[in-house]
C-alpha cells in the first residue's frame, strides 16, 4: 500500500494553540475531522491515520517544537518506510498574504525555523504547503506576531484558505505534486473566498 506523511507544523501546548505559528497544526486538524480521524500521543508527535482510496495518510504534529521538527519528520519517513516524494510540510509564511497559499515541490526553508531543521536532516527536496499569515508587524517584532493569536476576523479571512488546504492535500495524495501545483497555486495567489459550495 502506498504511504504518505503529512506533517502539520507549530507548538505543541495550549498557549500556542490558534497562534499564526500553528497554523500548519490547524490545517491538520482541518483534515482529521474532515476524515473522520483522531490523534494519538506517539514518538515525537502526535499521529493521525487515514486512507484515501487505498493509499494510507499518516497526519503527523511533531511535539518537538518547531525549532527541531526535522527529528519528527526524519523519525516517521523512516519508521513506517515512506519515500520523500511521498512527504507534504505545512507551515505558516510571513512572505504570503492572510488567507492565501503556496504550494511547492522543493525549495530553500525562507528562514522558516520548522522548514529550516527538516532541511538539515533530509534536504530541501520535498513538497510544502505554504499558508500565508501576513507580516503587519514593525520592524524587529516578527516573533511576536507569528506567536500571537489570531483575532476572530483573522479567523475568518483564514477559514476558506484552511478549507482549500484540505483539498490540496487530498490532491497531493491522490494525483501527485505537479498536477497539484497546476490545480491550486492559480487559487492561493489572492485570498480565497469563503464558497457557498459543499467540498464533501
Amino acid at each position: 500500500m502506498d504511504k504518505y506523511l503529512i506533517v502539520g507544523l507549530g507548538n505543541i501546548g495550549p498557549e500556542y494553540e490558534m497562534t499564526r505559528h500553528n497554523t500548519g497544526f490547524m490545517v491538520l486538524d482541518a483534515f482529521a475531522k474532515a476524515s473522520n480521524t483522531s490523534f494519538d500521543d506517539r514518538r515525537y508527535g502526535f499521529l493521525a491515520e487515514t486512507s484515501l482510496k487505498g493509499r494510507k495518510v499518516l497526519l503527523l504534529k511533531p511535539s518537538t517544537f518547531m525549532n527541531l521538527s526535522g527529528n519528527a519528520v526524519r523519525y516517521w519517513l523512516n519508521h513506517e518506510n515512506i519515500d520523500q516524494s511521498r512527504l507534504l510540510v505545512i507551515s505558516d509564511e510571513v512572505a504570503l498574504p492572510l488567507g492565501t497559499f503556496r504550494l511547492k515541490g522543493s525549495g530553500s526553508n525562507g528562514g522558516h525555523n520548522g522548514l529550516g531543521h527538516i532541511q538539515q536532516l533530509i534536504g530541501q527536496n520535498y513538497a510544502r504547503l505554504r499558508m500565508g499569515i501576513g507580516n503587519d508587524f514593525p520592524h524587529g517584532m516578527q516573533i511576536d506576531w507569528v506567536l500571537g493569536r489570531y483575532s476572530e476576523e483573522e479567523l475568518q479571512a483564514l477559514q476558506p484558505a484552511i478549507d482549500m488546504a484540505v483539498d490540496v492535500i487530498r490532491s497531493f495524495v491522490l494525483a501527485g505534486i505537479d498536477i497539484t501545483m497546476n490545480q491550486y497555486n492559480k487559487l492561493g495567489k489572492s485570498p480565497v473566498r469563503q464558497s457557498t459550495q459543499n467540498n464533501d
